[in-house]
């Protein structure tokens, strides 16, 4: 970020092609007095709408409302963005001024009785109006929207709710710093060539480039970014080593300087209570009256139906490496061993796959083939800055008529204050903005292996399917065709939003899209077929362990969000109950919770469950391509048209019925994992 301007360039109209943020203009500054201003706009914009003489009716107090705070919108957006991935301790610092900022303002708006007053005129009055679907859906978010947020409430709960607002705004980010300075901490110095030992050439030359930046060209280091740790707990022979740095990765934010225990504790504690004073039992319960789910006991019996078929099949994987391995297992061998299990079952190793993966090569592929799926055309812009040299832009075209679809960032490498994981965000949503309907602006942000100055960037499969999966939410922002911000892109039912983006990770199994994109970095031969049919006969490899894996992170989700507080004794023996039934290791390092930033600094609290319960909904919809053809126009029609344009405008289940003439079969994911027969 550069230098103060006289002007706050984050409060300007900006002048870049679809009005996106001048990143080069904005400085770490500029963000406190941008949201102060944004927030004394958004005062005056709510005055007025409190102030109409005029009958409160859509117009006048519902589009109104919804429109109200869009410049604090576009400035949060921004800070919180580059807070995840350009982060540092001034922005940091900030966050903890600007959070309560921001939750203090909307805790005015949701709890002003005057503002309410006409929010439920418009809504007791609602047969009475001529409403369109998504209006009728606008209007009834938001009244449920000031409901839930304590509007009916005595002034004492009211003020109450403010104040448990106001420090989960800060809790958050705070939770999401520490992990990401615990992690930073860690550095696995490697000096003799021998302790490499199993380690593929594209690892060890990442980590001799990075002892290289660090001023030690003769040694090699590894750290926990992910595309560092892997490579060691699958494929180092040192045992001790994979120890090690599945140690640190499994302790990180516990039992250091940056120890989350506390923040967990207070997180869970405050949410309850607001659960509690919005009459509901649990945080849970409050979550589930927006969610597919609807009720904590139907995420409970989903999960159970998942934990009936995974621990026996998970059991029977860790059998079976037992044996393969002809010694004692533990978590950190886990890796290692299935990896080795998989070559000598499938002459297969993930390894073999990466040299068909250049990041460049991928890119433009997973491009082609959203051409050819949505009919939709990338093209790089340099007119846009961006927030970090390594970020690329790009405008996004109807194919056919040429029409402007958005603006799209990627962001691919990880780099120090960058949190870790992949995510898709958007700076601004389609839909109404300044006045008209505007495109949106879209990134995805992940942490892939880095280039070196000998090679480029080759990513894993796993890598690649991230990709995918993060390119399939960018697609349901970018596609979003509805009048209403708050009503676009991925602002679906939680339970509903990992759709496009696990649906997507199909295709990276095809040959068809492959053919598009995989060709090796130095000869250009493309991937051979019986390399792409390996990768197809292993992909249910040690599946049960894996969703067993899942299931249990589902468990401790809904476990923390509809437990007493009051209750838990610790964070580590508390999750040490809760998942017994669902680990088959004894925990060996700190708890999952301390760095498990989807519920604790993300938005997935008591929504866990979400990705399998997509994933059900995922392998029906691919059940349709496949049937169809993979890039049948009609089924890809029907898709974008019935579920990826129409945001959160109307229920999930009825866009999904929709697009596939009925509601999903809840057997289609056991059988594309070889756990149920497609007879």
């Amino acid at each position: 970020m550069m230098k103060q301007h006289q002007t706050n360039p984050l409060l300007e109209i900006s002048s870049l092609p679809n009005m996106a943020p001048p990143f080069d203009r904005i400085a770490a500054d500029d963000f406190l007095p941008a949201t102060r201003a944004a927030i004394e706009e958004a005062r005056a914009n709510i005055e007025a709408i409190k102030a109409n003489p005029a009958k409160p009716n859509f117009e006048n107090t519902i589009l109104a409302l919804e429109t109200a705070s869009e410049t604090l919108g576009l400035v949060g957006g921004v800070f919180y963005n580059l807070l995840s991935a350009a982060g540092n301790d001034k922005l940091q610092e900030l966050s903890e001024e600007i959070g309560p900022l921001s939750a203090n303002f909307s805790s005015d708006v949701g709890l002003d009785p005057v503002l309410f007053a006409r929010v439920k005129a418009v809504w007791d009055d609602r047969n009475n109006e001529t409403l369109t679907t998504e209006q009728y859906k606008l209007l009834e978010e938001s009244y449920s929207g000031f409901v839930r947020s304590g509007a009916l409430l005595p002034e004492d709960k009211k003020q109450r709710l403010r104040e448990i607002s106001e420090a989960l705004s800060t809790l958050g980010p705070k939770f999401s710093n520490n992990v990401k300075k615990s992690s930073e901490k860690f550095e696995l110095w490697i000096e003799d060539e021998k302790d490499l030992s199993g380690i593929p050439d594209t690892a060890r030359a990442i980590a001799r480039q990075m002892a290289e930046d660090k001023g030690q060209p003769s040694k090699w280091l590894f750290t926990l970014d992910v595309p560092s740790y892997i490579p060691v707990v699958q494929f180092a022979d040192d045992r001790a080593m994979r120890e090690r740095i599945w140690r640190a990765f499994a302790t990180r934010a516990w039992g250091d300087d940056f120890d989350n225990s506390a923040l967990i504790m207070e997180i869970i504690r405050l949410k309850n209570e607001r659960a509690k004073l919005l009459g509901y039992e649990t945080h849970a319960d409050y979550v589930m009256e927006k969610r597919m789910a609807e009720k904590p006991a139907e995420v409970m019996a989903f999960l159970n139906r998942m934990k009936e078929t995974y621990r026996p099949a998970a059991e029977k994987d860790l059998q079976t490496l037992k044996n393969f391995a002809g010694q004692d297992i533990q978590p950190w061998d886990i890796a290692y061993f299935s990896e080795k299990l998989k070559e000598n079952i499938y002459n297969f190793s993930s390894e073999e796959l990466r040299p068909y993966f250049p990041m460049e090569n991928v890119l433009k592929g997973v491009f082609e083939h959203f051409t050819k799926l949505f009919n939709v055309r990338f093209e790089e812009n340099k007119k846009y800055p961006t927030w970090h040299a390594d970020v690329q832009a790009f405008d996004v075209f109807d194919d056919t008529s040429n029409r402007f679809l958005g603006t799209f960032y990627a962001d691919f490498y990880p780099r120090e204050g960058k949190k870790d994981g992949a995510w898709m965000t958007s700076f601004r949503d389609q839909g109404l903005y300044a006045g008209e309907i505007r495109r949106p602006i879209i990134a995805i942000v992940c942490n892939f292996t880095k280039p070196t100055k000998d090679q480029p960037s080759l990513l894993s499969f796993d890598e690649v399917t991230t990709l995918f999966h993060e390119m399939g939410h960018a697609m349901h922002g970018m596609l979003s065709d509805v009048s209403y911000v708050s009503l676009a892109g991925t602002n679906v039912l939680w339970d509903f939003v990992e759709l496009p983006s696990q649906l997507q990770e199909n295709w990276a199994y095809q040959k068809e899209t492959l053919d598009m994109f995989a060709a090796h970095y130095q000869t250009g031969e493309k991937i051979p077929p019986e390399l792409i049919q390996k990768l197809n006969d292993s992909k249910n490899f040690m599946g049960g362990w894996g969703g067993l894996r899942q299931t249990n992170l589902g468990y401790l989700d809904m476990a923390w969000h509809t437990a007493d507080p009051t209750t838990i004794g610790d964070v580590a023996s508390f999750e040490d109950r809760v998942t017994a039934d669902t680990t088959l290791f004894k925990r060996q390092a700190g708890p999952t919770s301390a760095a498990f930033s989807h519920l604790f600094a993300g938005g997935y609290s008591a929504g866990y469950y979400s990705y399998k319960w997509a994933e059900v909904l995922d392998a029906d919809a691919f059940e349709a391509f496949e049937t169809n053809g993979l890039y049948d126009r009609a089924t890809a029609e029907a898709y974008k048209a019935h579920v990826l344009s129409k945001g959160g405008s109307e229920h999930p289940r009825v866009l999904y019925a929709r697009f596939r003439g009925r509601d999903a079969d809840p057997d289609a994911l056991l059988r594309r994992e070889g756990l149920k027969s497609k007879g």
